[in-house]
C-alpha cells in the first residue's frame, strides 16, 4: 500500500523539509516556534485560527473552542495566529478538549500557559514562549479556516505541518508531492554523507558544495 503524504512527512525532520523548500525557493520554514515542553514531533494538516484583541465588554465564546468542537478527523494540527505579546492563546482546558478530539498538537504564533498540564496529558504545544496571563477579556477569535500569517509565512487550511525540536515548517497542500520527493532525496543523500564521514572520508570533501549538485539538478527538473 502506498504511504500517505503524512506517513512520508512523519519519516522526515524539519531541517530536511526546510532544505527542500530552499531548493524549490518556496516559503514555509519559520523561526521561533519551538516545543514549549519536551513534547514529541507533530505532523498533520492545519486547522487555522485567527485571533485578535478584544474590543468592548460583551461576552464571547472562548477562543478556539468552536474549532475544536467541529473537528471530526485525527489528522488535524491547530495553527493559531494573532495573539498579544505575553498573553496566553492556549491553556489546559483547550488542551484536554483537543486531546479528546484526537488533535495532533497546537502551533501558536504567540504564548501558552498551563504547560505542566499540557505535559501531563502528553499534548504537544509549539510556540514562542510561556506565560501565566489569561486570554480572557483580552483576546478573541476573529476567524477560522482562513489564510493566516504565522511567523511570516502564510498558512492555509489543510496545509501540511511538521514541527520538532528545531522548529516548525509549513508546506502548502498544492506543492506537497514535489517537496516530499525532494526531501526524501535530500535525506538519502545526507545519510550517505554521514556514512562517508564516519568511514574516514574528509568532511571538507563530503560537505563541498559540488556534492549537492545532484540534489539541485533534481530540484530544477
Amino acid at each position: 500500500m502506498k504511504p500517505s503524504h503524512l506517513d512520508r512527512l512523519e519519516r522526515l525532520d524539519t531541517s530536511t523539509v526546510s532544505d527542500a523548500l530552499d531548493f524549490l525557493t518556496l516559503p514555509g520554514a519559520t523561526v521561533g516556534l519551538r516545543p514549549l515542553w519536551n513534547c514529541p514531533k507533530i505532523v498533520g494538516r492545519a486547522s487555522t485560527v485567527q485571533l485578535g484583541a478584544k474590543v468592548g465588554d460583551a461576552p464571547t465564546v472562548h477562543l478556539i473552542s468552536p474549532v475544536i468542537a467541529a473537528i471530526e478527523t485525527d489528522e488535524r494540527v491547530l495553527v493559531i495566529s494573532g495573539g498579544i505579546d505575553g498573553v496566553s492563546c492556549w491553556g489546559d482546558i483547550l488542551a484536554n478538549a483537543a486531546k479528546v478530539k484526537r488533535v495532533r498538537g497546537t502551533v501558536v504564533d504567540g504564548f501558552s500557559r498551563d504547560i505542566e498540564a499540557n505535559d501531563a496529558i502528553a499534548y504537544p504545544v509549539y510556540g514562542r514562549g510561556v506565560t501565566m496571563v489569561s486570554a480572557r477579556n483580552r483576546v478573541v477569535q476573529l476567524a477560522s479556516g482562513t489564510p493566516i500569517q504565522v511567523a511570516g509565512v502564510q498558512v492555509r487550511e489543510d496545509d501540511y505541518v511538521i514541527a520538532d525540536r528545531c522548529g516548525t515548517v509549513f508546506v502548502t497542500s498544492d506543492r506537497i508531492d514535489e517537496v516530499l520527493d525532494l526531501a526524501e532525496r535530500i535525506a538519502h543523500r545526507q545519510e550517505g554523507m554521514v556514512r562517508a564521514v564516519c568511514s574516514g572520508r574528509s568532511v571538507a570533501d563530503v560537505m563541498h558544495d559540488k556534492e549537492f549538485a545532484a540534489i539541485k539538478a533534481g530540484a530544477a527538473k
